[in-house]
């Protein structure tokens, strides 16, 4: 429940940003992208996670190698069934949320990390 509200939060934010929001939920044989979105002429391929309790590290930790590689290959389908080259990056928002109130506590927008 928690992840799908921290979509929601995040495309809510890009939006406010100016982004255009092209894609929630980009799913293929590959795996799933959360949101692609576009930046000006960028596209941008946007990972979101969220934690109540940071005991077990920071949201943007866990996004081990392995979802690293599935997002890549996601992407590269994405980007072929578009039909034609535009500059492309990912991003990852982060999301922490307050244990007790379900209120956020923190949002991070991290660009071109992956």
């Amino acid at each position: 429940m928690r992840g799908k509200r921290a979509e929601e939060v995040a495309a809510v934010y890009l939006r406010k940003a100016g982004w255009e929001i092209i894609e929630r939920n980009y799913r293929c044989r590959w795996g799933e992208i959360d949101l692609i979105a576009r930046e000006g002429e960028t596209i941008v391929f946007v990972e979101v996670r969220s934690r109540s309790n940071l005991a077990f590290g920071l949201p943007e930790e866990s996004i081990g190698r392995r979802k690293q590689e599935k997002l890549r290959k996601v992407a590269r389908y994405f980007l072929a069934r578009l039909g034609r080259e535009l500059p492309c990056r990912f991003d990852v928002i982060a999301v922490a949320w307050d244990a007790a109130t379900g209120e956020i506590k923190s949002l991070r927008h991290l660009r071109n990390v992956l």
